[in-house]
């Protein structure tokens, strides 16, 4: 399949777009050209104008989300999101600040300023069978080599450092040989705290996060907690899937267990809970991060709170102690507390023994 039907299969949303630049000089760029050529698949969207991102977003019919500091726009079409940029150089003032923009006259002057060659080709909207690659990107693809543009790419911007990892774990690449002289010479320490943050979030969020991690520890990029590398992988293994599951904070899981020693959750580790009750009243305590975090550190015993004593209810509720005559307020607590204790523990079982324990441990609470 040509590059043409490529392009059209997997972005189909292209074709609004089109219609709207007319001739405008409009560009798909970036890892929707590098994954398009692995046969990847759809990823992110971005387009670069040669001229007013903002007019062509307007004429698309949406209400752009404009930065104006980076010259950016942002429409979605069909259900699909598109980032659509003016062509742009940038400059540093010094390392690791944030760089200064101005707009660029040719599709070749913005591609100069990306990451690496394989980032840094397009493919023009007009002429869709056409590949622009200036820095050899398609070669280095089927190479699978990393390679950056300029020499001072990681003293610009350091974060491109952990992008490489990112790059290197996704895609199983490896660093051509300059490039990675030039990476281990990168010093996070001159950008701000938020963007390395958000690097080490971005890498824990890769499928391949475990194997980014230990290549941004063997490059000298981070330093990672004493065994992190090795909780990391446990953790990825226990939270992918079943009652451990932790999808929606797997990026965060990832990163706390590689970059930070363990804290309150050490508790956990050296509990030796006496009967599911007391289990579920210490862990109760923790959110599942930390639950996570001290199970992976040796905490087996929330296994079975996780697969099973963190869901027990009791059939009665509230209501039915105050219809019994139990006051409102804390002894309808205390005889709630006592009953799940009992039920717990497989002392009781059923409504009738649920209600007649808490009523007793309530009126006792409540003085009679």
């Amino acid at each position: 399949m040509e590059l043409k039907e490529k392009l059209v299969a997997v972005h189909p949303e292209l074709d609004a777009v089109r219609a709207a630049a007319g001739e405008g000089p409009v560009y798909v760029v970036g890892g929707a050209v590098r994954d398009l050529l692995l046969g990847r698949g759809r990823a992110d969207l971005d387009l670069v104008v040669v001229g007013n991102a903002s007019e062509l977003a307007a004429k698309l019919g949406a209400e752009p989300v404009e930065h104006e500091r980076f010259a950016t726009a942002k429409v979605t079409i069909g259900g699909h999101e598109i980032d659509l940029a003016t062509a742009r150089t940038e400059a540093y003032a010094e390392p690791g600040a944030l760089p200064e923009v101005e707009p660029a006259g040719s599709i070749e002057a913005d591609l100069g300023r990306r990451d690496f060659t394989i980032n840094a080709m397009a493919i023009p909207m007009g002429e869709p069978s056409k590949l622009i690659d200036p820095h050899g990107g398609r070669a280095d693809l089927d190479a699978g080599v990393l390679r950056v543009l300029h020499p001072a790419s990681f003293i610009d911007d350091p974060t491109r450092a952990l992008r490489a990892a990112r790059y290197a774990a996704r895609f199983g690449f490896e660093l051509e040989g300059e490039t990675a002289e030039l990476l281990r010479a990168a010093d996070l320490d001159t950008v701000s705290e938020d963007r390395r943050e958000a690097g080490l979030l971005r890498l824990a969020g890769e499928e391949e996060a475990v194997r980014g991690f230990a290549l941004a520890a063997e490059w000298g990029l981070i330093e990672p907690a004493p065994d992190g590398l090795e909780l990391t992988a446990r953790t990825a293994e226990l939270i992918a899937d079943g009652p451990w599951s932790l999808a929606e904070d797997r990026a965060r899981m990832l990163r706390t267990m590689a970059m930070q020693p363990v804290g309150r959750e050490s508790e956990l580790v050296d509990a030796r809970p006496a009967s599911p009750s007391e289990a579920v009243e210490l862990a109760r305590r923790f959110d599942p991060p930390a639950l996570v975090s001290a199970r992976v550190r040796g905490a087996y015993w929330l296994d079975e709170y996780v697969r099973e004593w963190r869901d027990v209810k009791l059939e009665i509720d509230g209501d039915d102690l105050v219809a019994a005559g139990v006051p409102q307020g804390p002894a309808v607590g205390a005889g709630l507390a006592e009953a799940l204790r009992r039920k717990l523990d497989g002392e009781i079982d059923g409504r009738e023994q649920e209600l007649e324990i808490a009523l007793a441990a309530a009126r006792a609470e409540a003085g009679g």
